[in-house]
């Protein structure tokens, strides 16, 4: 059999020019995987079930023989569709503890020339790794302000000019306010959020600064790990400031071309913070394509729920920062005056 058992540690390196195939169910696949992954189940969901029930009641040789019974038919389908995936015969491959599963995709794809690397421990020791990793001590800056003064545009510019950034609503497909989810992909699961977290704090390094956007606790429905969350409560904090009609052309860009239908249901999904005369305040104004007047009377609650979002930072750790009047080039340059005045 052309298979190698590899450790977490291996999988690091060979995952960058080998390909991956999760060998678990549809249903497994879509609430989490490692990213990257192609699915090949060797159960489906039905038979899943099936096979896992036998197991409980009658034990591991009746529920493996059910198995081979109910995917042997497919063996042929599964074998031709990973040879129309992976030409070059090679591949890393993981069920969700590295057991039955891998194992008899291992043998049906070695029987058709495949070079196998099995991960030992499969998915389920991915995901240790991942959830420790988003757990642990970092070294962090967190850039603060008013819903507005531009921390996603901020974000994406120090990127580009080579800081480590960690752009948590980009991993959560969410912008964080009501407005969050128009225009987005689909959430991740909570639990595939922490994979693409780890993914990229494991691409960084720990010595270095690390640019987050100050956020809830929450971005839509994804929950931040607890610890990481603290630590951002802790960690010095640039509070951006610019003049109000500055951010309202920013909201403008950023929301105005959004469908009216979609900015209305997110109006009124806040409607309990605004009140009801606001909330059909805003809503005229967007009728009657009047962005100054329903972003400003928006603003009124999001700079209220900024004020306390920032109370519970750590006293001593916060830097205003005015960015207002001023070009991108010019913002970027004293955000990174003030990261070199922090590290020093």
């Amino acid at each position: 059999m052309a298979e190698r058992l590899i450790s977490l540690d291996e999988f690091w390196t060979l995952r960058k020019t080998i390909p991956m195939i999760d060998a678990r169910s549809e249903s497994e696949f879509a609430q989490s995987k490692i990213p990257g992954a192609i699915n090949l189940p060797i159960l489906n969901d039905e038979e899943r079930i099936v096979v896992g029930t036998l197991y409980k009641h009658d034990g591991a040789e009746k529920a493996t023989m059910k198995g081979f019974e109910l995917v042997g038919p497919r063996f042929h389908e599964i074998q031709n569709a990973a040879l129309k995936l992976f030409s070059e015969k090679k591949i890393i491959l993981y069920c969700w503890r590295g057991g039955m599963r891998s194992q008899i995709l291992t043998w049906l794809l070695s029987m058709v020339g495949f070079e196998v690397y099995r991960l030992i421990g499969g998915y389920k020791a991915y995901r240790t790794f991942t959830f420790a990793e988003v757990r642990k001590e970092r070294n962090l800056i967190v850039l603060g302000g008013k819903t507005g003064v531009g921390k996603t545009v901020l974000l994406k510019s120090l990127r580009g000019k080579g800081e480590q950034v960690l752009d948590l609503e980009g991993l959560a497909n969410h912008k964080g306010s009501s407005f969050g989810a128009i225009g987005m992909p689909p959430q991740p699961s909570a639990e595939q959020f922490e994979n693409l977290m780890a993914e990229q704090l494991l691409a960084s390094d720990p010595a270095v600064p690390l640019w987050v956007e100050n956020e809830s606790r929450n971005i839509g429905r994804i929950t931040l790990p607890d610890l990481f969350f603290e630590q951002m409560g802790k960690s010095l904090l640039i509070d951006i400031q610019k003049p109000d009609a500055e951010r309202i052309t920013h909201i403008n860009e950023e929301y105005g071309k959004l469908p009216i239908e979609e900015l209305i249901s997110a109006v009124n999904r806040i409607k309990k913070h605004l009140g009801g005369l606001r909330t059909q305040a805003a809503v005229e104004a967007i009728i009657a394509d009047e962005p100054e007047s329903w972003i400003s009377n928006l603003l009124i609650y999001y700079d209220k729920t900024y004020e306390f979002d920032l109370a519970r930072h750590e006293k001593g750790k916060k830097v205003v920062a005015d960015l207002g009047e001023k070009t991108l080039d010019e913002q970027l340059e004293l955000l990174l005056n003030i990261k070199d005045q922090y590290d020093n």
